[in-house]
């Protein structure tokens, strides 16, 4: 992987992202069926301010206009997920052919305009009627994923050459089943195990799938990791960023790169639940190999035990119930994210260290921030501006370490439904206005867009 001056290969992917809840909206248009986001976000409590995803960025209508955005910033790439729900509004059973024609369009677009399409398989939006069967809980609910990637790579499998299967399966674990705050907002400590391992195994018994459909074609699974370190020396500080580490990193990345589950998260885990939904041979699938590692990167962790100030891990972290996050001191998005891009580089250099041979795209990184819009219409993001500038030269501190790092995908495209926080928080590249759907380019855009142009040469 030959580097110019710039720091960057000459074939280095530079794309953006989204995904399907987030900016598609048309939620009862074309066949497609409820998900568990839209049953989470019109139960009233669960998401800031009442909003839900019914319009989001109206993407599903306007995609055009959005890929004619995507050649304006200069775009190689452009990663979205595919909707399930939208494609079998049940789960199961027969393909609604008018879901997935959105994505046929969707890709011959992005071809045209000569835009590689990067499909990401799940992004959360289980299928409702699969949640009221159990959900991930349950092990079915694997095999009813390989049915359904079964049908969207056999429909974009010619023409899509890069695959995501899962996009951070502990949000998913974690946030969904764990602590409740997503959906499908179950708070069961009991569940860590059993949801984690379900979706692994989903991922892995797409991978086979992916590549009969798709010849030739990248599959990889996205992670969300951080840099987790002790606050001190101290053995209670160690211990405590071992159980962070463990749950936010180790036991995702072992079973799908090593194949194993570590050991001592299992340990922990046992404390918290039954581990009997790992059954022989599951790792096998779980290690499916791969071509590549998806990282989404946002902020690192100081991590102390109970007695310094800070934050508590909170329920998402079930095995480390007294772990204190520390308030290093350092400027936070609208988030309340750290904003840390040294621990970018050190989350790379460890994944070349500890996985070798592992190839790298950084799948999201982005930014909150309390956008204005001027007088002159324009939209002046300095702070994101600045986080982006930071990040980008974090990737080329680790590919000039020997990080095998092949892409970067800026968070987001679009400003769009963040989730829990509804549309209070503004993430893109590009401002949505929510009522008239108007699209502007943010200062941060422009500048994406010459940094891409010049394959990175515009950094400073």
């Amino acid at each position: 992987m030959a580097s110019d001056h710039r720091g960057f290969p000459a074939d280095f992917t530079w794309g953006a992202a989204t995904a399907s809840y987030q900016v598609e909206g048309a939620v009862g248009e074309g066949g497609r069926g409820p998900s568990i986001w839209d049953t989470f976000s019109h139960t009233p409590g669960r998401v800031r301010g009442g909003d839900t995803g019914d319009v989001a960025c109206d993407h599903y209508h306007r995609y055009r206009e959005d890929v004619a955005l995507m050649r304006g910033l200069n775009l190689g790439a452009y990663r979205f997920s595919v909707a399930w729900p939208r494609v079998q509004p049940d789960g199961t059973g027969p393909v609604n052919r008018a879901g997935l024609a959105f994505y046929d369009r969707l890709v011959d677009e992005l071809l045209a305009a000569g835009i590689q399409p990067w499909v990401t398989l799940y992004h959360w939006d289980l299928p409702q009627a699969l949640e009221d069967a159990g959900g991930w809980p349950l092990r079915d609910t694997a095999h009813r994923f390989a049915a359904y990637v079964e049908a969207v790579t056999g429909a974009l499998g010619d023409r899509v050459r890069h695959w995501i299967t899962l996009n951070e399966p502990w949000v998913s674990a974690m946030l969904g089943h764990v602590a409740g705050v997503h959906a499908p907002g179950r708070a069961e400590a009991r569940l860590a195990l059993p949801v984690t391992h379900h979706l692994l195994l989903a991922h892995g018994l797409a991978v086979p799938v992916v590549r009969q459909h798709s010849p030739g074609a990248r599959v990889g699974i996205t992670l969300n990791l951080s840099d987790v370190t002790p606050a001190s020396d101290a053995q209670a500080d160690v211990e405590a960023a071992r159980r962070v580490d463990g749950t936010q990193n180790r036991l995702f990345l072992d079973p799908v790169l090593r194949g194993a589950y570590p050991a001592d998260v299992l340990d922990d885990l046992a404390a918290v639940g039954p581990l009997d939904a790992v059954r022989d041979g599951d790792l096998g699938v779980v290690a499916a190999p791969t071509d590549f590692l998806g990282v989404n990167y946002y902020y690192g962790f100081e991590v102390a035990a109970a007695g310094r100030a800070g934050k508590a891990a909170g329920p998402e972290y079930p095995t480390a119930p007294d772990a204190v996050l520390v308030d290093r001191g350092k400027p936070r998005t609208a988030m309340g994210w750290e904003v840390e891009p040294a621990g970018l580089t050190a989350l790379l250099r460890r994944l070349h260290t500890e996985y070798p041979g592992t190839d790298v795209v950084i799948t999201e990184n982005g930014s909150a921030w309390d956008d204005q819009v001027a007088p002159d219409g324009a939209v002046h993001d300095v702070q994101r501006v600045d986080y982006l500038r930071g990040h980008l030269l974090a990737c080329r501190d680790a590919l000039a370490a020997g990080v095998p790092l092949r892409g970067y995908f800026a968070w987001s495209l679009l400003d769009n439904f963040e989730w829990a926080e509804g549309y209070s928080k503004r993430f893109g590249l590009v401002r949505v206005d929510y009522e008239t759907q108007r699209r502007t380019v943010k200062d941060s855009g422009r500048i994406y867009a010459e940094v891409v142009r010049t394959g990175g040469a515009a950094l400073r």
